[in-house]
């Protein structure tokens, strides 16, 4: 293999439904919506120190690490890793300034290049933080369980059927080892959406028929190409828009509306899916192989609908709601309200989700009861990959196929030179691989 160019970047659905395991973890993961709660010290429970490893410095990385230090006073970060030299430098000037005491890495335990993960898995942290491209997550699930470590995984935890199927069998055994695992969908330790839920599912607007899920949101980043990069560094580097690495933005970003869905059928997945997307104003080569708008429809079994639409595109109209139709009432997810037979919305604390999910994390080992959330957030991960099938193919996409099929994105073993072939999904003559 390789090595990186020394520039500024160096010096089957029964057996998933019926995962009782994975499943009672959303239970366990409750928690208390009072300030008091958060005013005791998880560190409480006793006076040993936790070791975080970080597997990512970029923004969402950073801001990892820096919610898990909150969570618990007596947690450090003592070991980091990025595939890029420069971001591994710029992430530990930022977390060292952050931080405070609570940032322990020695030089030593500061690891890049595609070595990293294997380098900081053989350190003695006892959670990693892994926070890369979706693309990689699999294979880094796969090696921190078996590696014995406790993990926050970044949401989604795939970007094809086969990778969700080796991310739930690595949930599954850090289960059986006694490992918590705790996932970046952040929304379902919200306080707020988490009492509205609740209050749908116990008949607040009688029986659910319909919902509409609304991710349209502006643009993100694009890092402009150096000289020196060869195609791998370009594509990893600007890893949003090539569809092995995020995805694609369905995938990457409307997750966190496809997993409320989820969560309101009580974690039943829809049978099926069909839908329409396309590339109408990103265009230009910088934008690799996704598209920039889906309209996906979900059908359940018991014929109810989710109505989903995502967009990112500058200088149009945004917004970011869930709506959830009753037979006696609406419900608005994210503004946390309710009118029909009864009108309410919720009045209580609402602290950071990212906090919150990682006080869950931390506690969890404190106290020696595993929690692992690995069973939605693969299901939630596939009905993302399902949406988009369905919108690049112009097919209807089954759940059972999905699940079953042996799509695989990217190379087994990335290196720096060559990348994978740009190719835009163009309904009607791209085909879902089903089998």
């Amino acid at each position: 293999m390789s090595t990186e160019p020394k520039s500024d970047l160096q010096s089957n659905r029964r057996d998933f439904l019926s995962s009782g395991a994975l499943s009672t973890a959303v239970a366990t993961t409750a928690i208390a919506g009072s300030s008091s709660f958060l005013s005791r010290s998880v560190h409480a429970a006793g006076s040993d120190i936790i070791k975080v490893g970080l597997i990512g410095c970029g923004g969402r990385g950073s801001g990892a690490a820096n919610d898990a230090m909150k969570a618990d006073a007596g947690c450090r970060l003592t070991a980091i890793a990025d595939v890029f030299y420069d971001r591994l430098q710029d992430g530990k000037k930022q977390l060292q300034k952050t931080l405070g005491e609570q940032y322990a890495v020695s030089e030593e335990q500061c690891f890049s290049g595609w070595e990293a993960l294997e380098n900081i898995l053989a350190t003695d942290v006892d959670v990693v933080c892994l926070a890369t491209p979706p693309g990689f997550r699999p294979a880094q699930m796969e090696a921190a369980v078996a590696a014995g470590k406790h993990v926050f995984c970044e949401k989604p935890v795939a970007v094809d059927p086969v990778g969700v199927r080796r991310v739930m069998a690595a949930s599954a055994m850090a289960a059986e080892k006694g490992l918590s695992v705790v996932s970046g969908l952040c929304w379902r330790y919200d306080l707020g959406v988490k009492a509205t839920i609740e209050k749908i599912q116990s008949g607040a607007i009688g029986e659910i028929v319909s919902i509409q899920s609304n991710y349209l949101t502006g643009t993100l980043w694009n890092r402009t190409p150096k000289p020196e990069w060869t195609p791998m560094h370009k594509q990893v580097l600007n890893w949003l828009y090539y569809r092995w690495l995020s995805g694609d933005h369905i995938v990457e970003q409307f997750i966190h509306s496809l997993d409320k869905a989820l969560w309101l059928h009580n974690d039943v997945p829809p049978v099926l899916c069909y839908g329409t997307g396309g590339r109408q104003v990103r265009t230009q080569p910088e934008y690799g192989d996704v598209y920039d708008h889906f309209a996906v429809v979900y059908e359940w079994a018991d014929g109810t609908r989710c109505y989903a639409s995502t967009r990112q595109m500058s200088e149009c109209h945004n917004e970011t709601e869930d709506f959830v139709y009753g037979t006696e009432g609406v419900a608005r997810v994210i503004g946390n309200r309710i009118r029909g037979k009864i009108d309410w919305k919720y009045e209580g604390d609402s602290p950071s989700m990212y906090l919150l999910e990682h006080i869950a994390l931390m506690k969890s080992i404190r106290e020696g009861k595993p929690i692992n959330n690995g069973d939605y957030m693969c299901k939630s991960t596939l009905m993302a990959i399902m949406g988009r099938e369905a919108a690049y193919s112009g097919q209807v996409i089954k759940w059972d196929d999905a699940m079953a099929s042996e799509m695989k994105l990217g190379p087994d073993k990335p290196d720096w030179g060559p990348a994978p072939e740009i190719e835009i999904p163009m309904p009607g003559q791209y085909k879902f691989i089903d089998a």
